[in-house]
């Protein structure tokens, strides 16, 4: 990794690519510590530190502790997401947006806006639910609770999260790598200080604690290096290229592999489903557990990430979500085309559709594995949060899914940059 990144670096246009993500995520991370007015966020810092382990303790690692402290992207890259989300749903179950998808530059341009403008829609919501949720806890001034307080507060919060958007679409268009995911990555690394005070707090507590921590840390080696190990592996599918003459010369003949990725989806079911089912904790803190009965309290209840309804949710979207995600990039059809139009055939397979149908079953037992993978990866951490209930132990509820993201977008930036110096044609430049 560090030997492509330093390979990256002595190319003049790579540079720039890598220095520019570096500098948007910089931009980012000052507008995370910039505080909204008329807004008391030691209060509300308080109020979160009280909640470790919970749906809040989420949505404030995605946001990179911008949450609990009130700042301009407290609302962080999560309606961004839930509007792809959307859009590409809409984009299947519709069919003129299936065919405005199909029309090239122009369809995807059209797509891009509808994302946009739903993006801002859903900001404003959501920072509608927070502004009740921060009113309810008495986090705002007396300013912040009157009328104009109040439409500065909201707009300030979706301001923020439209400027996200426009910076994780820079990073698509002139950075490296997924703007969501760098954003999402720079989040969780930025919490990262927190957690590692709070696990040497824990360590003076007792020998126990030691033994626990150092367990661990162990145990999150590990599975950096199985999440490394499954997403570098993959079925190599043989393809024949069948001979042909041109002239007096003899072209074709060779032997290739079609690769197909255990975990081609990486990290984005994970961002996704936990997009999905975190919905129903929103609509409790937009409403307030004061304004709910005992029935709507136990109803929400059911939702919270130390139930054991929650962990299932997460676990069967994100099966969902590997397969839905696989669906909209690679198109199995498309590739036996390809094949066919280029004299290749997979042996024992006629060309056309025998060959996108094993294609697709091949697919279809690989995206099984990889999304059971992601699932345990990030549900087991939760079943160990509701064996302790939600004590201390809770705190690392979701490190199973910071861990994949981490991973997963150090290993698909890389990727991409091998991806970017082996287009340059620069002999054995990898292997230097």
């Amino acid at each position: 990794m560090f030997k492509t990144l330093k390979n990256a670096m002595a190319i003049p246009e790579m540079r720039k690519k890598i220095l520019y993500t570096l500098f948007i995520i910089l931009l980012y991370r000052i507008g995370a510590a910039i505080h909204v007015p008329y807004t008391d966020f030691e209060v509300l810092q308080e109020g979160f530190n009280s909640t470790r382990g919970d749906f809040l303790a989420y949505l404030n690692l995605l946001s990179g502790d911008a949450l609990s402290k009130a700042t301009l992207f407290a609302l962080s890259i999560s309606p961004y997401i839930t509007s792809s989300i959307v859009i590409q749903l809409l984009t299947i179950a519709i069919p003129a947006l299936e065919r405005k998808s199909k029309q090239g530059e122009e369809g995807q341009k059209f797509l891009t806006q509808l994302t946009r403008v739903v993006t801002i829609i859903l900001a404003f919501l959501t920072a509608f639910g927070y502004y009740l949720y921060m009113k309810n806890v008495g986090c705002l001034t007396e300013q912040g609770e009157s009328v104009f307080g109040g439409f500065v507060i909201i707009f300030c919060y979706a301001a923020g999260a439209s400027l996200i958007m426009w910076l994780a679409e820079k990073i698509n268009e002139n950075g490296i790598g997924n703007g969501i995911s760098m954003i999402l990555f720079a989040n969780i690394i930025a919490s990262t200080a927190g957690g590692v005070s709070l696990l040497i707090s824990y360590a003076q507590m007792g020998a126990w604690w030691l033994v626990l921590i150092e367990v661990l840390f162990f145990l999150a080696l590990a599975i950096i290096a199985f999440v490394v190990f499954i997403t570098n592996s993959e079925r190599r599918l043989p393809v024949q290229y069948a001979k042909k003459v041109v002239g007096r010369k003899m072209y074709g003949g060779q032997s290739t592999t079609l690769p197909i990725k255990l975990n081609m989806s990486g990290v984005m079911p994970i961002i996704f489903a936990s997009s999905i089912v975190s919905i129903p904790q929103t609509i409790a803190l937009i409403i307030g557990e004061s304004r709910m009965n005992s029935f709507w309290k136990g109803f929400f209840n059911i939702f919270a990430p130390t139930s054991a309804v929650y962990a299932i949710l997460l676990f069967i979207l994100i099966i969902a979500f590997s397969y839905f995600y696989i669906l909209i990039s690679f198109n199995p059809i498309e590739v036996a085309n390809n094949l066919k139009k280029n004299g290749g055939f997979i042996p024992g397979y006629r060309p056309g559709k025998p060959t996108s149908d094993y294609i697709t079953k091949v697919l279809n037992r690989i995206t099984l594995i990889g999304a059971l993978f992601l699932g345990i990866i990030s549900v087991v951490p939760l079943i160990v949060n509701i064996a302790t209930g939600g004590t201390q132990i809770g705190t690392l509820a979701f490190g199973g899914s910071s861990l994949l993201i981490l991973v997963g977008v150090i290993l698909e930036t890389e990727r991409e940059l091998e991806a970017q110096l082996s287009m340059r044609h620069y002999k054995g430049f990898l292997d230097k």
